[in-house]
C-alpha cells in the first residue's frame, strides 16, 4: 500500500455525477487547486450496504465541510451510469438519493490503481494470460488534499469496515489549525482546543497546562 502524504494527489480526469443527476466528463480535483481543501474518499460498489450509509453520512454533514471550504468527492469502479441510478433510488429502498457531492466512475480503474486502493492486481497466469486477482473493486480509502493538491491525511479501511466523519472534520480542523496558526495538533485535539507550538518549549508549555 502507498503512503501519498507529503506527495502530489495522483491527476485524473474522468466523467462523474454531480449534483445528484448531471452526468460531467473530463472532471478533475485540479479546479480545486488553490481555492479548496478536498476530501476524496473511494468506496467498493453502488447498490451495496455499508456503502450508503458512508455516502449519506457525508451528504448529511455537507454543510459542516463547506464551513470549512471543503468539497467532498467520492469515486468508485462503477460507470456513471450505474452512479446515477444509485442517485434516483430512494434511500428507502437502498439508494443514495439526495447526496448532491460529485460521484466519480472509474469503470477502467486506473483511478484506484494510482491511489493504490484496488483490492487486487493484473498479472499474468500460468498460461500467460493477463487476468485480475482478488477483487475488482476499491477499499475504503480516504484522502485529505490541501489547496496545493498535496495528500496531508489518509486511511484505508478494509470493505467491512465504515469510516468516521467525525475523525474526517477533526483531521481537516487540525490541518488547517496548523496552516493558519503554525501550531502542532496533539492526540485527540478537537478544534477550540489548545493546540501547541512546534517547539520544545511548546510541548512543555502544553503538558504543564493539561
Amino acid at each position: 500500500m502507498s503512503v501519498l502524504v507529503g506527495k502530489k494527489a495522483p491527476h485524473f480526469e474522468a466523467t462523474a455525477v454531480i449534483n445528484g443527476m448531471e452526468i460531467v466528463e473530463k472532471f478533475s480535483l485540479e479546479q480545486y487547486i488553490g481555492k479548496k481543501h478536498v476530501v476524496f474518499f473511494f468506496y467498493p460498489k453502488d447498490f451495496t450496504f455499508v456503502c450508503p450509509t458512508e455516502l449519506i453520512a457525508f451528504q448529511n454533514r455537507i454543510a459542516e465541510f463547506e464551513e470549512r471550504n471543503v468539497v467532498v468527492v467520492g469515486c468508485s469502479t462503477d460507470s456513471e451510469f450505474s452512479h446515477w441510478a444509485w442517485l434516483q433510488t430512494e434511500q428507502r429502498s437502498g439508494g443514495i438519493k439526495g447526496v448532491k457531492y460529485p460521484l466519480v466512475a472509474d469503470l477502467d480503474k486506473t483511478i484506484s490503481m494510482n491511489y493504490d486502493v484496488l483490492a487486487g492486481e493484473y498479472d499474468y497466469n500460468e498460461d500467460d494470460e493477463m487476468a485480475f486477482t482478488g477483487e475488482p473493486v476499491a477499499y475504503r480509502g480516504l484522502f485529505l488534499i490541501d489547496k496545493q493538491g498535496v495528500v496531508r491525511h489518509q486511511v484505508v479501511n478494509d470493505m467491512p469496515l465504515g469510516r468516521s466523519v467525525d475523525e474526517t472534520l477533526r483531521m481537516i480542523d487540525a490541518l488547517q489549525c496548523f496552516e493558519e496558526n503554525g501550531e502542532v495538533c496533539p492526540a485527540d485535539w478537537h478544534k477550540g482546543e489548545q493546540a501547541m507550538a512546534p517547539t520544545h518549549e511548546g510541548v512543555s508549555s502544553y503538558l504543564s497546562r493539561s
